[in-house]
């Protein structure tokens, strides 16, 4: 009986490991449209990027505020590479970043060590 246990325990956790690195999709959060301004989102960086998936508009400029709260010397700096972009990020300061898509698709951004990852969605 405990060797029935042990597996089904096991196969359960491999389940779960599967969809959590692997099937687990992020809902993408959508831009807020302001009249004077045009398109903004913050994006807080702490432990990560949250919201870690944005939603924008192809040929509309947005603007992008990142706050970083974390110490993590890794999350000091924001990469997006397909728009060449680099950017420091203060602590406790945000940073905007414009940004004006001319093609649909998903483009990915990093901290400067590549070990958090984030996602722009343009529609």
């Amino acid at each position: 009986m405990d060797k029935i246990i042990v597996t089904a325990s096991a196969l359960l956790g491999m389940a779960l490991t599967y969809w959590f690195f692997l099937m687990k999709k992020e809902a993408a959060v959508a831009v807020a449209k302001s009249d004077f301004s045009g398109s903004s989102i913050d994006i807080v960086v702490s432990g990560g990027y949250s919201p870690q998936a944005v939603s924008i508009q192809k040929g509309k400029t947005t603007t992008l505020n990142f706050t970083r709260r974390d110490e993590n010397s890794c999350l000091e700096e924001v990469i997006i590479p397909d728009f060449r972009v680099r950017k420091y990020l203060p602590l406790n300061q945000k940073v905007a970043i414009e940004l004006k898509p001319e093609k649909a698709g998903e483009f990915k951004f990093s901290c400067g060590m590549n070990m958090f990852h984030g996602k722009i969605v343009v529609k």
